[in-house]
């Protein structure tokens, strides 16, 4: 009797593994096809950076690192274009 609870068990592990791996698939086919994964891959650490930074701004209380964040942001958002203009 256990055989067939583990058989049980194996088939839907199986099927959560081609669920998940269909999900993958669909969500690499909404991705549009980068020529270049070297500059997609910097794009998307810059865009990365940019979400930290601003989790830290609408955290940080004190002035001057306020200020400095702001400017790590228009940094970061001038090199994020900068980046995209290259992308074809």
């Amino acid at each position: 009797m256990g055989d067939a609870g583990e058989g049980l068990v194996d088939s839907e592990s199986k099927i959560q593994e081609r669920m998940e791996e269909r999900q993958q698939n669909r969500e690499q086919a909404r991705k549009p096809k980068s020529e270049n994964p070297e500059l997609a891959a910097k794009i998307e650490s810059l865009e990365l950076a940019r979400k930290e930074m601003t989790r830290q701004l609408g955290i940080t209380t004190h002035d001057a690192r306020k200020k400095q964040i702001n400017a790590a942001l228009a940094e970061l958002d001038r090199r994020i274009e900068e980046m995209q203009k290259q992308a074809p």
